[in-house]
């Protein structure tokens, strides 16, 4: 059920995300490769983890993790252009799919095996494979993951994305990647977009870097309504002939597409166009990534660093994941003409 705000129930926690976006701005802008969404989780989870999120607090931080959450994905497809993509050719666009799709697809029997959740094994698969935290919301605001299970996964996929800014241009450079296949690995195999972005800007990969990862932000919806509709199917078999679904319309079943994922195709489509100002389209990345700091600083107030310690399957379901990506990522690009 959506969260709502009844009177003045929910203003002390959204004041807190309010407070909580310029200081990861902040951070992002003085701190070498962390971006505001990395800063806003990591402040999240040191409020979480201090004792500090207490009652008053959690209507308004439910309401920014839920809303201002699918605001920001809408807007973040305003700043994916079709022909842009496109223009990365077949062979780079093979890369994504490839590396992508395995992804996503190994990584929850990898969960199996290690004894995790279903939720928390298609959490992890979706963050690794697309968009890293953003990622991971819309797929458990989509499905019927918890939200310990969505806290775990974000923190596993910003651990190792932010390792990767550093561990990724020293393989690079190990192996002697040339900067065009460099750039084309960065955005394949790498979490965030603000990850990607630092490691392109560092290497001088950064425009290949960032179209080839929003090439992947792409996959995004439909992954979601795929794995959406098989969830569905899944839970129409198992239940008996002549009763209602547990999932039907009437108890809350999530659509096949979710509303902001259609809103974020439409934002792809407009933005395609190419009739949107230039005062626009320069404004709405500044705007995203503020909206996204405040959702993921509430997301990442259910993250408890005291118990995630002690997840250590989660942690090992997420570096076999980033290193899945990373190696079928590479071995694609190495294939390239």
């Amino acid at each position: 059920m959506l969260p709502t705000l009844s009177k003045t129930s929910g203003l002390p926690g959204i004041a807190v995300c309010a407070l909580a976006v310029p200081v990861s701005l902040l951070i992002s802008r003085f701190v070498p490769g962390v971006g505001a969404a990395t800063a806003a989780v990591a402040l999240g989870t040191a409020l979480a983890s201090t004792g500090a999120v207490r009652a008053p607090l959690r209507p308004g931080l439910a309401f920014v993790s839920k809303r201002v959450l699918r605001a920001a994905i809408v807007l973040l497809g305003l700043q994916i252009a079709v022909p842009q993509v496109l223009a990365l050719g077949w062979r780079s666009l093979a890369v994504v799919a490839v590396s992508t799709g395995l992804t996503f697809v190994l990584t929850p029997p990898a969960g199996r095996r290690l004894g995790l959740s279903p939720g928390t094994s298609l959490l992890v698969a979706t963050g690794v494979s697309i968009c890293g935290a953003s990622a991971i919301a819309a797929m458990h605001d989509s499905t019927d993951s918890t939200d310990d299970e969505a806290a775990g996964a974000i923190a596993v996929v910003v651990l190792y994305g932010s390792a990767a800014i550093v561990v990724l241009p020293l393989l690079a450079s190990w192996l002697g990647l040339p900067p065009d296949r460099l750039g084309v690995w960065t955005g394949a195999a790498v979490h965030e977009v603000a990850q990607v972005a630092a490691i392109g800007a560092a290497t001088g990969v950064l425009a290949t870097a960032v179209t080839v990862k929003l090439a992947r932000v792409v996959l995004l919806a439909p992954i979601v309504a795929v794995t959406t509709s098989l969830r569905r199917l899944d839970g129409a078999r198992e239940t008996p002939a002549g009763t209602a679904p547990s999932g039907s319309a009437g108890a809350g079943r999530p659509p096949i597409v979710p509303l902001f994922v259609a809103g974020f195709l439409a934002a792809v489509a407009v933005r395609s166009t190419g009739l949107l100002p230039t005062a626009v389209t320069d404004s709405v990345p500044a705007l995203t990534n503020a909206l996204l700091a405040a959702a993921l600083f509430a997301l990442g107030t259910g993250i408890d660093l005291r118990k995630l310690l002690r997840r250590g399957r989660v942690m090992a379901l997420g570096a076999i994941s980033t290193g899945l990506i990373a190696a079928t990522s590479l071995a694609a690009v190495s294939l390239l003409g």
